[in-house]
């Protein structure tokens, strides 16, 4: 079954921008994915009928609380877990992972260790290095191959040991696309007793989730990542969540899921989150009528031919700018490897600096991201600050007929 890339294009409002008379090519999924049309109507929908505050005992605060307490199904379901108390909303990944991490910091002290990546979002790094620094606690970082800029799974292990109380580290990375072993990481913190703290932001949009499969105890991702709104998403271990205490108001709801929710939440923001979640599941295409059609096992087949179209799209899209000379790439660009990475490219560019190609693509009609991407931990270790890299990301609604395009734009440049 061929996948229906023009459909699904009719869907997204901001897709069909022009410059010049032609489409405008949007690269910058990996800083923001665009939003279908039944995102945009779910948001409006709830501000237009149902814009109350929760618990109050008149219709509309009714019918928002019915709307924000069925989010949770949704994104368990997301999320790969059967229990949707489990899952709480916040500003974003950033600030859920704050709060989290001052949580648990009150537990350290020092002798104790954390372990962060060099290769993930700095959202991921700092808030973890900052509770360590006031608890008095050793930072450990894992290094990196620089043959293709993957984790190095003996560093890690090198520095895993009883003393280790936390693992944070990245689903996949926002800067070179790569997809990081995290169940053996996962399995290996285990054996000593450390907790795993797990940023999914940008493989969200790209591959299935399963919480249980990977075994990690919190794992955050952000909705404008998967063609939602601005809103972070986190799940937890239903013990960790209970045991723990989040800093909050006295009023706030002591249980899940409330009590990891502080403040008023961006209501509207949640009902378009689940509404991009019930986007991605209505792309599933059985006609023979699957035996199983519940929400979960339609985003394990959706996801599934995600992953076969993107697969494609990364082999076009590498082979096609190693084929320029002055192109580097830094990432995985062994094709046996593909199945390690999604369509997210990190490349420099000769004689321009990443700025100046990226504005000269988007006076092409070409967006894609310039700089560190937030991922400054790897910028730094590649040597690549301040200019950072030119970022190219492809999501499922981009095709092989831009992908062209992109590439011979770039050759243009050289």
């Amino acid at each position: 079954m061929l996948w229906p890339a023009g459909r699904i294009r009719e869907q997204f409002p901001g897709l069909q921008r022009q410059q010049g008379g032609a489409a405008v090519a949007l690269f910058d999924g990996p800083a923001g994915s665009q939003v279908p049309e039944c995102v945009v109507s779910a948001v409006g929908e709830y501000l237009r009928q149902t814009n109350c505050n929760r618990g109050a005992p008149f219709a509309t605060s009714r019918e928002s609380d019915a709307i924000l307490d069925d989010a949770h199904f949704v994104l368990a379901d997301f999320l790969g877990t059967s229990d949707p108390l489990t899952v709480s909303f916040g500003a974003n990944m950033t600030t859920l992972t704050l709060q989290v991490s001052r949580a648990l910091s009150a537990a350290w002290g020092p002798g104790d260790e954390i372990i962060v990546s060099r290769l993930d979002h700095d959202a991921n790094v700092t808030p973890w290095m900052l509770a360590a620094r006031d608890r008095g606690v050793t930072v450990r970082q894992i290094e990196l191959n620089a043959e293709d800029w993957t984790l190095s799974m003996s560093d890690f292990h090198s520095k895993l040991s009883e003393r280790t109380r936390l693992v944070a580290v990245g689903l996949a990375s926002n800067a070179t696309g790569t997809i990081n072993p995290v169940a053996r990481i996962t399995q290996a913190a285990k054996q000593v007793g450390a907790l795993v703290y797990v940023d999914a932001v940008h493989y969200a949009p790209h591959g299935r989730i399963q919480v249980t499969e990977l075994g990690c105890d919190f794992l955050v991702c952000s909705a404008y990542k998967f063609f939602g709104p601005h809103v972070g998403v986190l799940w937890g271990r239903r013990e960790l969540l209970e045991d723990i205490r989040p800093y909050k108001l006295r009023p706030s709801p002591d249980s899940l899921p409330g009590r990891w929710m502080t403040g008023t939440q961006s209501h509207e923001g949640i009902a378009g989150t689940a509404a991009a979640v019930n986007y991605l599941a209505s792309l599933d295409e059985r006609p023979e009528g699957p035996s199983d059609s519940s929400r979960a096992a339609r985003l394990d087949r959706v996801f599934h031919r995600i992953a076969e179209y993107e697969h494609a799209l990364s082999r076009q899209l590498v082979e096609g700018l190693r084929s320029i000379p002055s192109v580097r790439i830094y990432g995985i660009t062994d094709p046996a490897e593909f199945h390690q990475r999604v369509p997210t490219v990190s490349f420099t560019l000769g004689h321009l600096t990443p700025r100046q190609a990226a504005e000269k693509l988007a006076g092409q009609g070409i967006y894609v991201w310039c700089g560190n991407h937030y991922a400054l931990p790897f910028t730094e270790a590649a040597g690549l600050e301040p200019g950072g890299t030119i970022r190219v990301g492809a999501l499922h609604y981009n095709t092989p007929d831009e992908i062209d395009r992109l590439i011979v734009a770039v050759k243009n440049l050289t």
